[in-house]
């Protein structure tokens, strides 16, 4: 384990978020803290700076729970709005950086942000500091490194449903949100992990997403030393289901920090 590295959980809820609105079961009323799920994202705070992953609807108040004062970089999973629609309070970034913030995606999410936020990338003339995000994309392949803060950072293929989605490396961690399926070529890009973090909804299957059986064998055959659930839905109740979880399995929760 490097020293000085650490992961973040700032939404571990699917695109609805825990509680969901106008639902009133037991987990959407629960007073358990870890029961309440806002949407997919984590942060790499590395030794160099603070990689963000997934811009979501709650980026602001994630980053304000967890203290956080700063994000040096952004890489996108993929360009669905409950990963990408807090892109706006980006705007604040570039002030603590000295300039644009560096954007890693694939092709079709900076396209997307570019239709979505086409104020943010417009080019005819500056804006006043802090009024828009001030991006720089950079393009990302799937298996091909790049280096955030002197540290490699590894896209991963994955499929979210008939979606290609990315998943993230660095070290001896992969961030894997958003898959119902890991295609054979991503599998060797997996091995030897000291912690696996998998997409997980529920309990039962899902077109787009691994259910929790699906992500427990994927953690099976992979063997990382630990794995951490996340994208959890109000089927889960935090208390019991991390009870009826096998031995270095965790179910996640807004807020978990995991050293790694």
């Amino acid at each position: 384990m490097a020293p000085g590295r650490c992961l973040i959980f700032l939404g571990t809820g699917t695109s609805t978020g825990v509680p969901m609105i106008g639902c009133d079961c037991s987990v959407c009323t629960s007073a358990d803290p870890r029961n309440q799920r806002t949407r997919p994202s984590v942060l790499f705070a590395l030794r160099g700076g603070n990689l963000l992953i997934d811009t979501t609807p709650e980026m602001r108040l994630q980053l304000l729970r967890e203290r956080v004062r700063n994000v040096g970089a952004i890489a996108f999973t993929h360009h669905h709005a409950d990963h990408l629609f807090g892109l706006d309070d980006a705007r604040l970034f570039p002030r603590w950086i000295g300039g644009a913030v560096p954007v890693y995606c694939e092709r079709d999410t900076e396209e997307f942000i570019r239709r979505v936020f086409h104020y943010a990338v417009r080019e005819d003339g500056p804006m006043p500091s802090g009024f828009v995000p001030k991006l720089h994309f950079i393009r990302v392949e799937p298996a091909v490194p790049f280096e955030v803060f002197s540290e490699p950072v590894l896209p991963i293929r994955l499929e979210h449903g008939p979606l290609p989605v990315l998943g993230y490396r660095v070290g001896g961690l992969a961030y894997c949100t958003d898959v119902s399926r890991i295609p054979e070529a991503s599998r060797p890009l997996l091995e030897g992990l000291d912690v696996l973090v998998i997409d997980a909804l529920r309990y039962d299957p899902h077109p787009t997403h691994f259910s929790l059986e699906q992500a427990l064998a994927v953690a099976e055959s992979l063997r990382p030393r630990r794995t951490y659930l996340t994208h959890l839905s109000h089927a889960f109740d935090h208390g019991p289901a991390q009870e009826a979880l096998p031995p270095g399995v965790t179910m996640a929760y807004d807020g978990l920090r995991v050293e790694f």
